[in-house]
């Protein structure tokens, strides 16, 4: 059997890749990390784990159920929580749901924000402790 011990990173198609370094990087402060332009690829680094945005021709479609529910989740710091929301408001981009959850797997406020592409993107004061039923 396969044990992973965890992720090593995961890929975001975009149709852009300046435009969406720009974002993630300036909007979502990801740290710039190396740049693969024959592969149509940036990585970038969200604490200790990687994100590679990549180049993508085609946009994956998705339901309206599907809108919110296929996303991509980054953490800060509950006490950065309401700075992190400001900041990304004073960048031009809409949140467009919040939400403060007391049960589930990832408890605690979130906030949803779509990124040049429409990809969804949450930001959660998640601290790594469930409240399961």
């Amino acid at each position: 059997m396969i044990k992973p011990k965890g992720v090593a990173h995961f890929s975001i198609g975009v149709s852009d890749l300046e435009r969406s370094l720009r974002f993630y990087t300036d909007v979502l402060g990801l740290q710039y990390v190396h740049r693969a332009p024959a592969a149509g690829m940036v990585f970038l680094k969200a604490g200790n784990d990687h994100v590679i945005l990549c180049q993508a021709e085609t946009h994956v479609p998705r339901t309206p159920a599907e809108l919110r529910r296929i996303h991509h989740a980054f953490q800060v710091d509950a006490a950065q929580y309401d700075a992190a929301k400001a900041h990304i408001r004073s960048k031009g981009v809409d949140i467009f749901e919040e939400e403060d959850r007391a049960k589930g797997v990832f408890v605690g406020r979130q906030c949803y924000v779509r990124d040049p592409d429409g990809n969804v993107i949450e930001i959660t004061e998640w601290n790594g402790v469930s409240v399961l039923d």
